[in-house]
């Protein structure tokens, strides 16, 4: 399955890669070192918690990996329209927002990215300057009117 990424987030899971696999790697295998020289490992609580923390940084880490075997880096095309990679500038009842529309691996709501597949994701895919959609959301409908998309 295509996983779509700006060139920011691609560095971004990167470098989160190289973190876990050079650094966390050695962290959680001394722990592992460390809490079995504790004794018996049926009873080893320390132990059994630094296998849980191993065994989800493997997790993390084929997650990664199979993100960037997958990877798609999002080329925007200039035709005026609301796409993956666009940056959408918005007006509601609430006033004005901003969001990139990126793919789900990259959305952030904190930091203005929203996942293509989300609900406002979605509505925006290819509306252009000018366009109104609105959204049911669980505090009622919303209306926004799209001011630019760069």
């Amino acid at each position: 399955m295509t996983k779509y990424l700006t060139l920011q987030g691609l560095e971004k899971i990167k470098e989160e890669l190289e973190y876990l696999e050079k650094t966390k790697r050695k962290e959680i295998a001394e722990r592992l070192r460390h809490t079995a020289s504790f004794g018996d490992l049926k009873e080893n609580a320390a132990y059994d918690e630094a296998k849980d923390a191993q065994g989800f940084l493997e997790g993390r880490i084929r997650e990664l990996k199979g993100i960037l075997a997958n990877v798609k880096i999002i080329e925007k095309k200039a035709d005026g329209k609301a796409q993956i990679g666009s940056l959408v500038f918005l007006k509601s009842e609430s006033g004005r927002e901003k969001f990139q529309i990126v793919g789900p691996e990259e959305a952030d709501i904190l930091a203005g990215k929203i996942s293509h597949l989300s609900p406002l994701g979605q509505a925006l895919l290819g509306k252009t300057k000018g366009k109104k959609i609105t959204l049911e959301t669980p505090a009622g409908r919303v209306q926004y009117e799209i001011l630019a998309i760069d």
